[in-house]
């Protein structure tokens, strides 16, 4: 997140972040304002749809408008779907898709009147190919943004942009997801590759740079060496 806010305050917006762990938050816009950005934020958990729509609400009674929303919240929870780990199953269903969606029930009515704004939804290369072993409830999750995605742009396209988003091994925490041992050493592995998260913040700044008649509907990226 904080490579991203870097890239975009560069290049002059005025950013509201929400996440949980409010502290942090606080202190990534402490370190804005000092820098002379403006930035607030406000406490937010993706799975509760009124603080979703706060979070909105915050960025409309603070700027005015809302050019883009990021909907970035993610959990990668892998094991084999014999586990039955269907309270992880829930856990990402309710972060990876409702999250998205809740995100687009709050803005969409805010872009409509305003007839612009840019939605960039993060899905995963699992999105496109299915991560095996054990990424099957993943995978669908993240199939799911992309199809969700692909349908809000068909619906709202006109003034509307939409853009996927779908990384590879990119440093983050997303790898520590995981309560299953081998699935978890599995992941280890394959992050060994990894590489650095700014590379998701230039691809972002790159689909929100271009002029209001380009949508870059899909970005797929990875580390040269992941076939995956």
């Amino acid at each position: 997140m904080k490579l991203l806010l870097a890239y975009l305050l560069k290049k002059g917006a005025k950013v509201v972040i929400g996440a949980r762990r409010t502290e942090k938050l606080e202190a990534i816009v402490q370190d804005i304002r000092a820098e002379g950005g403006q930035a607030e934020f406000i406490g937010v958990d993706v799975t509760k749809p009124n603080e979703v729509q706060a979070l909105i609400e915050k960025a409309l009674s603070a700027f005015g408008q809302i050019d883009v929303l990021v909907n970035n919240a993610g959990l990668m929870s892998i094991a084999p779907l014999s586990e039955l780990k269907v309270d992880e199953w829930d856990r990402m269903i309710d972060i990876n898709i409702k999250g998205v969606l809740y995100g687009i029930a709050a803005t969409l009515p805010v872009f409509q009147k305003q007839n612009f704004g840019h939605f960039i939804n993060l899905s995963s290369v699992a999105g496109v190919k299915v991560f095996s072993p054990g990424g099957t409830v993943y995978s669908g999750t993240k199939f799911a943004v992309r199809a969700i995605s692909e349908g809000l742009r068909h619906e709202v396209g006109e003034t509307i942009r939409t853009t996927t988003i779908e990384p590879g091994a990119i440093e983050s925490e997303l790898k520590f997801g995981s309560s299953h041992k081998e699935s978890s050493e599995f992941v280890t592995d394959f992050y060994k590759q990894a590489i650095p998260s700014d590379s998701v913040a230039r691809a972002i700044a790159y689909a929100i740079e271009q002029p209001a008649d380009v949508d870059i509907n899909e970005i797929v990226l990875r580390p040269t060496s992941q076939e995956f």
